[in-house]
């Protein structure tokens, strides 16, 4: 009796921590939207001010192979559109990018004269997260300055993206029905 708990409650365990694991998955972006990656009718800019990249999460860049490519750049030819000096460069029409460290990430079209019309898109992905968190209330942080302390405030928390809240929902709930299928 005792070995067919133990089996059962082992079997459990490892069932919530797959599904523990699938929750806990980063995002998928998908750049553009139903546009895709293109030269029109996208403003990349305002696209990615709307979402919140974190490591795990992972960008699709679907396209035209014939017509445009993911040209991954540094930041000065980010800025220049100039595709010479590729960090890396995608080609398949159909590209996942997985988001491996924090800081920003700039991709450009890399066919002439399309980065200039605005075919290009800067990331900031932060840290990875297990989920939204209670972010202290800015206060001053105090700076340290020869005529005696000054006080500055902190920015204000960076919001979760929807899609991180509701994975990390779905894995409560799964957990939550795990734990009542064992009692």
């Amino acid at each position: 009796m005792t070995l067919i708990k133990s089996n059962t409650f082992f079997t459990s365990l490892m069932i919530l921590l797959a599904l523990f694991g699938v929750a806990v998955g980063g995002t998928v972006h998908k750049v553009g939207d139903s546009s895709g990656w293109t030269m029109m009718g996208v403003n990349y800019e305002a696209w990615a001010s709307s979402r919140t990249f974190q490591v795990g999460d992972s960008l699709v860049f679907e396209y035209s192979n014939g017509f445009h490519d993911v040209t991954e750049v540094t930041h000065n030819d980010f800025e220049l559109c100039e595709p010479s000096k590729p960090l890396v460069r995608y080609q398949t029409g159909y590209d996942t990018i997985s988001l491996t460290k924090p800081g920003y990430q700039n991709f450009i079209c890399g066919i002439p004269g399309h980065c200039h019309i605005g075919q290009k898109l800067q990331i900031l992905v932060l840290p990875a997260s297990l989920g939204p968190v209670a972010a202290p209330v800015p206060g001053p942080v105090r700076s340290t300055v020869s005529n005696g302390p000054q006080y500055q405030m902190a920015p204000p928390p960076t919001p979760h993206s929807a899609a991180a809240t509701s994975s990390v929902w779905n894995g409560c709930s799964y957990f939550l029905l795990s734990l009542f299928i064992l009692v």
